[in-house]
């Protein structure tokens, strides 16, 4: 046997030892592992076999309990990771994992997932954890909210948050037995009607019960980010025959000095229209206190005012109504108008100081004319300026100053046409100058109103003139009606040529024996005067003219007669219209 032949079987002798089997059954392992390594890598045979030789008999072994194996074996891997970093260097150049042992095996496996698997199990039972308190207290709270009001609720204005019924119901109990209603009254005037005084009594019902019903306890969440409000009815028993008693002895009821109410309406002042404030009075709408009255407590009410509840009577209008705006713009458009009357010489101005008298508004804001006002202002202008039937001065071409009266000549206001035209003026806003609607009109607004060119009779001397443009342009004697006989009389006044006719036949009164004209006469030339059978003419029948014949028995019936030829120069020059003043 040579030196190596002593060497191996020394080392087998040594190996057989049983402490040191018990520590190469630790290591077969790895050499086992590292023997595998070698036949997938030849890069690592002569590393590991250098290893293994250096094991000799002399090699001291550690001896290592089962607990410190696994260390041992952790620090042969970190040396075999120190070994083959230059190659991991190179893998990781390459894109490689230098935490990758040499057959891409995670080199911490084991550890990781240990620790991977005991971290979620803490976490899924920490979130179980979370999520039973959670549930646990949803669910109290829901069952609570079956019972109570949500969070930051309020019942009839009145915060019961969390509160169940009978905390409501008790409450409210409470309430009843303390009410009272408070009237404030104008000028500052409070009177108090307790519960006692009308026996009121609370009557329970299912309100409150149903409005906690009607919240859904399991959406309760929803009241921590939303107010809740709702309004439930407290239903009451009281006298209302003692309510009203209580109403009736109110100092607003029973005091003597009440005013009405005044609507406001459009006002006149320095020519022009504005908005008088209605007055509201204090008279007591008893009829709306009562009501608002039994509202009140029926509502559980405590205040009530009387002003702001309309418990006293209202105007129809106030300052701010658009009738009352629409009144007092039509009425300023009205009192635009200018309406000037020429009554030459003299001028008449309806103006806005005269037109605001005639304007109102009524009931229903509505502006109106007060006609009869306006009819009174012309039959005024007509008073003034009318000349028919009036009293004349006349001075006659001989000298003679005479006074006259009657008649139907002159100027005539038409009343009725002209108050009509006037009220349209205004209403339009016009300003203008015009002569109103006459009847009749004159030759002249003179006092004299027949002009210069006229007929005139004067009965005492029995002559008679034609006057054209101031001078006389033919006169005579004339035979007038019967101054005996009252029905024949020849009338005085001023009148104006009606009709020309040549010639004509004149005709009397029937008489009622005969059937038959009082008389029937046949006259060339006519020219009437009154319509009743007055006029001119001509009469060959009479001898003579002028003198006393009309009261000797030679007078007419009422005509007044000429010479033929005169009248038959007057017709030639005689127009209808031309004034003719017959007088004494």
């Amino acid at each position: 046997m040579n030196d190596e032949e002593k060497k191996v079987e020394g080392m087998d002798e040594t190996v057989q030892s049983p402490k040191r089997r018990r520590r190469r059954k630790k290591v077969q392992p790895d050499i086992s592992e590292q023997i595998v390594d070698l036949d997938q890598d030849s890069e690592l045979e002569d590393i590991e076999l250098e290893d293994v030789s250096d094991v000799g008999p002399d090699t001291e072994w550690e001896e290592h309990s089962d607990e410190e194996i696994p260390k041992a074996q952790h620090k042969r891997k970190r040396k075999k990771k120190k070994k083959m970093e230059p190659e991991d260097s190179e893998n990781d150049e390459e894109g490689g994992d230098s935490w990758l042992d040499a057959d891409g095996g995670d080199l911490f496996d084991d550890d990781t997932e240990h620790h991977t698997g005991r971290g979620m199990k803490i976490l899924m039972i920490t979130l179980a954890s979370v999520f039973g308190v959670i549930a646990a207290v949803y669910l109290g709270f829901s069952v609570f909210f079956m019972n109570h009001f949500y969070f930051f609720t309020t019942v009839n204005d009145i915060n019961f948050s969390m509160k169940s019924e009978k905390y409501v119901t008790d409450y409210i109990k409470k309430q009843v037995s303390d009410y009272s209603l408070t009237i404030e009254e104008k000028g500052d005037i409070k009177e108090t009607i307790s519960g006692a005084d009308i026996d009121l009594k609370y009557v329970e019902n299912d309100d409150v019960k149903n409005a906690i019903k009607s919240q859904n306890a399991f959406l309760w969440p929803k009241a921590l980010f939303v107010k809740s409000s709702t309004k439930i009815t407290v239903d009451v028993n009281y006298d209302k025959d003692k309510l009203q008693s209580q109403l009736n002895n109110l100092k607003a009821v029973t005091a003597a000095d009440q005013t009405e109410p005044a609507s406001a309406y459009p006002k006149y002042a320095n020519g022009t229209y504005t908005i008088e404030p209605e007055v509201l009075g204090t008279k007591v709408d008893t009829t709306r206190l009562t009501e608002e009255a039994n509202l009140y407590v029926s509502g559980f009410k405590n205040d009530l005012n009387m002003e702001e509840d309309n418990c006293y009577l209202m105007p129809a209008f106030t300052a701010d109504a658009e009738e009352v705006k629409t009144a007092c713009d039509t009425m300023n458009k009205y009192i635009k108008a200018s309406i000037t009357y020429d009554m030459s010489p003299n001028t008449e101005v309806v103006n806005a100081d005269l037109i605001s008298t005639w304007l109102s508004v009524d009931g229903n804001m509505q502006v109106t004319f007060n006609t009869d006002a306006v009819k009174q202002y012309i039959a005024d202008l007509a008073a003034k300026y009318d000349t028919v039937g009036a009293t004349r001065t006349i001075t006659t071409p001989g000298g003679k100053t005479a006074e006259v009266s009657g008649g139907t000549y002159g100027w005539s206001i038409d009343e009725e046409t002209e108050a009509a035209a006037l009220i349209a003026s205004i209403q339009n806003g016009e300003v203008i100058t015009k002569t109103p609607e006459y009847a009749q009109t004159a030759a002249t607004h003179d006092a004299a109103d027949w002009g210069t060119t006229y007929l005139e009779v004067d009965l005492s001397s029995q002559h008679m003139w034609y006057v054209v443009n101031g001078g006389v342009a033919l006169e005579t004697d004339v035979v007038t009606g019967d101054g005996n006989d009252s029905n024949k009389i020849t009338p005085s006044g001023v009148y104006q040529i009606l009709e020309l006719q040549t010639p004509s036949i004149l005709k009397g009164e029937i008489q009622p024996s005969t059937g038959k004209p009082e008389y029937e006469t046949e006259v060339q030339y006519w020219m009437r005067v009154t319509w009743s059978g007055i006029g001119f003419h001509d009469a060959t029948w009479q001898s003579s003219f002028g003198g006393s014949r009309y009261i000797s028995g030679a007078g007419s019936h009422g005509c007044i007669n000429m010479p033929y030829d005169m009248a038959g120069s007057l017709y030639s020059q005689l127009a209808i219209g031309t004034p003719v003043i017959i007088h004494y």
